[in-house]
């Protein structure tokens, strides 16, 4: 076997080991409380170690450079092995989940989705629902940059991972000179946001344990809760407020946040257009949802409709999933506007899915440019970000990005009415899994526990293929991956 397979082999092995840890604290939890699920969250910790430990120990001192392709396949088949052995407790314990529904419901929580196929979540074990929400923590900031940032064996080929696991146009940016510094700084700045998150929910008014797991969801604009209504349950505009804040620091370009915090200065996001694009959409879709909310008498007051619509725009732009109350029964066309922004998704370098701000404003400036070239053959004209040209090779993968991501859509929705799916909640799916949206329209308006099951799986892939911004899963069907 060549010795980079073998390298990958290796490297797999570490990632399964590390995902061993995941049902740790809620293990913990389980048994200071006595609950059933300790044996499903001991019995996921020794297998998963085990296959770990098999897979590493035989090529443990293996060492081979690995290409930007190995980073491909790594992080894709690490999110898969992932997203298998983090299947188990929920087939191993209440709620007791079919594979296929269990698959979904890990796929879901690791690729910050938030979307479920679970009814009567209230009534979880309390470890159970801590590891829901932990889920959404690991695959916020993304596994494999967890591993680069505390794995040593990692080290070797760190950036080809990096850059295989990183969101945006551009994958190359390091804020340290060694790229696992980069992601401990990375990693140290989500920690922080999180603690404070927790702090924030808990002086709002939730419980502390409640607080802590909707931290979890809520820096990773994922999406889960505790409840099953979301954050209807507390009905609280303080609490709503807390989350609104929250959702759009994570739809931000964590390297933004660390040069603010390294530097105390809010510079960088003032110099930052990516940010102020980002802004600008959040605060022009919560007005014409306000407005619409209050001139259709939808709620009483101009204030009241602002609060929901502000919560609603913020949670679906920055596709955290959150609801605070039922948007698909709202008027005219919200409902469709508020999946439609989920594809412009938040900034590079953020937890939040979509294609992200920067890629569609490109896309835009670049289509503009098109239509003055039409009117002006002779004519010199240049796509710039922040008053600096854009190279043109970037211009050009971010539209071949934006087209190929689209064809997925819609091939993912042609795919699921073919399951007998209709094609309202075919459309809603769709565009809900692949960009790590959650919540949709139509039968999967609460859960997606009453389709089919060929429709689940073609929605957890469409969410991997979400999450890793589709090249580096699709890339591994062409036959040129596979040549030496």
């Amino acid at each position: 076997m060549p010795q980079r397979f073998l390298t990958i082999q290796k490297v797999l092995g570490a990632l399964l080991m590390l995902a061993s840890l995941f049902p740790v604290p809620p293990l913990a939890l389980a048994v200071v409380l006595g609950e059933s699920t300790v044996t499903a969250f001991a019995s996921t910790f020794l297998i998963t170690c085990v296959l770990g430990l098999i897979l590493w120990w035989p090529v443990r001192k293996v060492r081979h450079p690995l290409r930007l392709r190995d980073g491909f396949l790594i992080t894709t088949a690490a999110w898969s092995v992932a997203s298998l052995v983090a299947s188990l407790p929920f087939m191993l314990a209440s709620p007791a989940l079919s594979f296929t529904h269990a698959v979904f419901e890990s796929v879901s929580g690791l690729s910050t989705t938030g979307a479920t196929s679970i009814s009567g979540i209230d009534g979880l074990p309390r470890s159970m629902l801590l590891y829901r929400q932990s889920l959404n923590f690991y695959g916020g900031m993304g596994i494999v940059l967890l591993a680069v940032a505390i794995m040593p064996m990692l080290r070797v080929g760190g950036m080809q991972l990096f850059r295989a696991e990183a969101t945006g146009p551009t994958k190359d940016t390091k804020l340290t000179p060694r790229i696992a510094e980069t992601a401990k700084a990375l990693w140290k700045v989500y920690l922080g946001l999180n603690i404070l998150c927790a702090l924030a929910f808990w002086a709002a008014g939730m419980s502390l344990f409640d607080a802590v797991c909707h931290a979890l969801s809520t820096v990773s604009t994922a999406g889960f809760s505790t409840h099953d209504a979301s954050f209807g349950y507390w009905d609280s505009p303080m609490i709503e407020m807390v989350a609104t804040c929250f959702m759009l620091v994570g739809g931000i370009n964590f390297g933004l946040h660390y040069v603010a915090w390294r530097r105390a200065t809010t510079a960088a996001y003032l110099r930052d257009t990516e940010l102020r694009f980002f802004l600008l959409v959040a605060s022009v879709v919560t007005l014409i949802v306000t407005l619409v909310l209050w001139l259709s008498g939808e709620y009483s007051s101009l204030l009241q409709a602002f609060r929901f619509a502000s919560f609603q725009t913020v949670a679906n732009l920055t596709t955290t999933g959150y609801t605070s109350d039922d948007f698909s029964l709202w008027p005219s066309f919200v409902p469709l506007l508020l999946i439609l922004v989920a594809f412009v998704g938040g900034s590079s370098g953020s937890t939040s899915g979509g294609m992200k701000v920067a890629r569609v404003t490109m896309a835009v400036r670049q289509s503009l440019r098109e239509v003055k070239q039409l009117v002006h053959p002779k004519g010199q004209f240049i796509v710039k970000m922040a008053g600096r040209r854009v190279p043109e090779h970037i211009v050009l993968a971010v539209s071949g990005f934006c087209t190929l991501y689209v064809l997925c859509f819609a091939l993912v929705t042609v795919a699921l009415t073919m399951t007998g799916v209709d094609i309202i909640t075919a459309f809603a799916a769709s565009a809900s899994s692949i960009n790590n949206l959650g919540p949709g329209l139509g039968e999967i308006s609460v859960h997606f526990g009453t389709m089919p099951a060929p429709a689940v799986w073609i929605c957890s892939f469409a969410m991997m293929l979400g999450r890793l911004e589709v090249f580096p899963v699709l890339v591994l069907f062409t036959p040129m991956f596979w040549r030496e």
